[in-house]
């Protein structure tokens, strides 16, 4: 990896910490209903399927939120992203 030293902008900075600021958010959010449902459904049976459904739309959400980030983040500072299968 090119070890360039890179500076962000203000600007760029500000855009980071609001991108970040929103996937925390939305993680945040994607657990809580994941832990509500996790608790109601030792209580009602009947809302596991409701809380496996939720787990498997919201994980790939996550996921995608947390490569966009990365993406974005890597952009900014320069940084190339790595092949499959390349050794560091």
């Amino acid at each position: 990896m090119n070890e360039t030293n890179r500076t962000l902008s203000p600007e760029e900075l500000v855009q980071l910490q609001k991108k970040f600021s929103e996937i925390k958010h939305s993680i945040n959010n994607a657990l809580a209903v994941m832990m509500a449902l996790s608790e109601m459904s030792q209580r009602r049976p009947d809302y596991a399927e409701k809380l496996a459904t939720t787990v498997l739309s919201k994980a790939p959400q996550i996921v995608s939120g947390l490569q966009e980030f990365t993406q974005l983040l890597n952009e900014k500072a320069g940084a190339k992203p790595a092949v499959a299968g390349e050794s560091k």
